[in-house]
């Protein structure tokens, strides 16, 4: 039988789905609505993002995955099994080899769960990559070299960062701060400054619309909707581009202690090969303007921004696929 390959980065925030020759098939956020009465799946993806915050009583939208690891494990296999179902009607084929992204800290249980997951779905073979592995390659990094390289990946739950040489991982770190994160402090702030109560989708479009990492001249204005926490009534307030620095320094001073501990534990000649070649950053977060200026400035070391940073997973998953005997070293994990 003619076996197709599905690269699938699984995020926090959204799942994207890459076909080599064809590229991002889908993309949308990983969000399930439930039905509380008798727990059936009600819709996934951006239909169920959309009922975000507005869901009566008796129907919740769930993010099954918090802070890049699974919390619902059910409600994971279901989006999962959902995703693969779609992209297998779009190749017009039964059974495909399947490669999905995982956080570099994932447990054996959370590796297996992923894997039955997939195979539940009706995969040929499911194999499972650490997501800065896949971020590297999808990102252009020759990680087979025997040369440093070093990826900072900010997806929405996790922030990974890695050193990876002769196709694996010498030093890492995974922490649960990244791009939700950021939204939660952007939100946090504009409580605390100006008493209005906002919602994670507004301080995630405030982000997209004005964020910035630096101070810059350019200063931007956003008019912003909340509910006043002092009246209780709705108000609108206009914001700066030039607080956003202010709001989410913590979270990229906390990232920044991270890849300053993995720096630490880095062979001296890797280090040096770093210096050379500089940090590429990749996902989600790699969008906030002027985030590589950011840690270029901490770190001494250039920081790039890749190509199409939020497909870089997804894209290094179809890159693998299409390339196994060459990334087989990055294999943690396969089921056929």
């Amino acid at each position: 039988m003619f076996t197709r390959k599905i690269g699938i980065d699984l995020g926090t925030t959204n799942t994207l789905v890459f076909i080599p020759k064809k590229g991002i098939v889908i993309n949308e956020p990983s969000v399930v609505a439930v039905s509380l009465m008798d727990n059936e799946i009600l819709a996934i993806g951006k239909d169920a993002k959309d009922m975000l915050g507005r869901t009566p009583e008796g129907i919740r939208a769930i993010k099954p995955l918090r802070d890049g690891v699974i919390a619902d494990y059910k409600i994971t296999s279901a989006m999962i099994n959902y995703y693969i179902k779609k992209a297998s009607r779009l190749l017009r084929v039964f059974k495909p080899e399947i490669m999905i992204s995982v956080p570099a800290g994932i447990t054996s249980t959370e590796r297996r769960a992923v894997i039955e997951s997939a195979m539940r779905a009706g995969a040929k073979a499911a194999y499972i990559v650490k997501e800065p592995v896949l971020a590297a390659i999808g990102a252009g990094i020759p990680i087979n070299e025997a040369v440093g390289n070093m990826i900072i990946n900010m997806g929405g739950g996790t922030t990974e960062i890695a050193v990876i040489s002769l196709g694996g991982l010498v030093s890492w770190s995974s922490i649960r701060v990244a791009g939700n994160k950021i939204d939660q402090a952007i939100a946090e702030y504009i409580k605390r400054k100006y008493n209005l109560a906002i919602g994670e989708s507004t301080a995630e479009n405030i982000k997209l619309e004005i964020g910035t990492a630096i101070a810059h001249a350019q200063n931007e204005v956003a008019e912003i909707r909340g509910r006043d926490l002092i009246t209780g009534l709705p108000k609108v307030i206009e914001i700066t581009s030039n607080e956003i620095p202010e709001a989410i320094n913590s979270e990229l001073r906390e990232i920044l202690r991270a890849v300053k501990e993995v720096f630490q534990n880095t062979p001296p000649e890797l280090s040096s090969d770093i210096i050379n070649r500089g940090i590429t950053l990749s996902g989600g977060g790699a969008l906030l303007r002027n985030i590589d200026k950011f840690y270029t400035q901490h770190t001494g070391v250039q920081c790039t921004i890749a190509n199409e940073p939020l497909f870089c997973v997804a894209k290094g998953a179809g890159a693998a696929l299409d390339n196994l005997d060459v990334y087989k070293k990055s294999i943690m994990a396969k089921k056929s």
